[in-house]
Order: C-alpha cells, then sequence, then structure tokens
C-alpha cells in the first residue's frame, strides 16, 4: 500500500461522518466541512475508517483517487484538531493589534491596514508582532496567511515585512560602495 490513495484514513472518536451520493460531511469539536467528490471517485466508511476507491483503474481516475483521499484526510484532521498557521512581523514600528474578531496592521504605509477574518477563521495577536491564525479548513487558514503576508512581503535586502514563521528570508547583498 505505497499509494496515498489506497490508505483508509483513521477517524477519531467524536468524529461524525455523513456520506451521501457524491458528497461528504464532516463534524467534530472544531467545526464542520463539506466536500463534493469527483464524480471517477467512490467514498465510504467501513468502522472507524473511511476508505476512497476509483470506479476504474484508468491513470485519471487514480490521480482523483489520491487528491480526493489527501482532501478528505484533511478535512477530518481539521475538525477534530484544526490547523494554524504564525506569521511574524519584522520590521521599526510594523505592529499588530487586535480588534474585534479582526486585526489592525501598521505596516510603514500612510494608513493602518484592518482586516477582518472570514467565518470559520480565528486570528490572535500574541504579541505586537507574531500572529496565530487557526481554524478547521486548510485551505483558508493557508489563504488568509497569504492574503496578511502580501499587505507587506517580506523584501530580500532588509528582510523588513511580513513572514511565516518557518519562512527563511535569504537576504541579498547591497551595493558594494567604494571597490
Amino acid at each position: 500500500m505505497s499509494r496515498i490513495g489506497k490508505q483508509p484514513i483513521p477517524v477519531p472518536a467524536g468524529v461524525e461522518i455523513k456520506i451521501s451520493g457524491d458528497s461528504i460531511s464532516i463534524k467534530g469539536s472544531k467545526g464542520q466541512l463539506e466536500h463534493t467528490v469527483h464524480k471517477d471517485v467512490t467514498v465510504h466508511q467501513e468502522g472507524s475508517e473511511i476508505l476512497v476507491k476509483t470506479k476504474s483503474e484508468k491513470n485519471a481516475d487514480r490521480k482523483f483517487q489520491g487528491l480526493t483521499r489527501s482532501l478528505v484526510f484533511n478535512m477530518v484532521h481539521g475538525v477534530s484538531q484544526g490547523f494554524k498557521k504564525a506569521l511574524i512581523l519584522n520590521g521599526v514600528g510594523y505592529r499588530a493589534a487586535a480588534k474585534g474578531k479582526g486585526i489592525t496592521l501598521t505596516l510603514g504605509y500612510s494608513h493602518p491596514i484592518e482586516f477582518d477574518p472570514p467565518e470559520g477563521i480565528t486570528l490572535k495577536v500574541v504579541n505586537q508582532t507574531n500572529i496565530e491564525i487557526t481554524g478547521c479548513d486548510k485551505q483558508s487558514v493557508g489563504e488568509v496567511a497569504a492574503v496578511i503576508r502580501r499587505f507587506r512581503p517580506p523584501e530580500p535586502y532588509h528582510g523588513k515585512g511580513v513572514r511565516y514563521s518557518d519562512e527563511v528570508i535569504v537576504k541579498k547583498e547591497g551595493k558594494s560602495a567604494g571597490k
């Protein structure tokens, strides 16, 4: 069982799964997610595992098997444990402040940037330069992190800007003065 699509997905306790036709709904302690599976793939539950199978053994169908398995696995993981991304603001005067459900960012522009997250996403300002984004949908968490990062992407000469906590900024050498 080396292929990802053939591996069963374990379902932890406290997670409810409802499969009806070509849609799957998963509900857990962190939230509820729904997904419509591809027409060439079937999803069914056996005991405490979810299996994803193809309707035929064509290459085109097998790629959708792996994709569907990964999406369903991320849904199960998201509703049971959730996903988290951390952002770091690096620069003089760059800071974040909580404002209701959203945040206010001061990133060196002439005005502060106010950002309200979509439903299901929680923003937490750990301190003035660290932001945590949490939610049950992996795609939404990553998308919100990317939108916030786009307000001031890190620049390569000094490393100032908004970056992911695990991102490494490779700094360029500046102009050589007086060769």
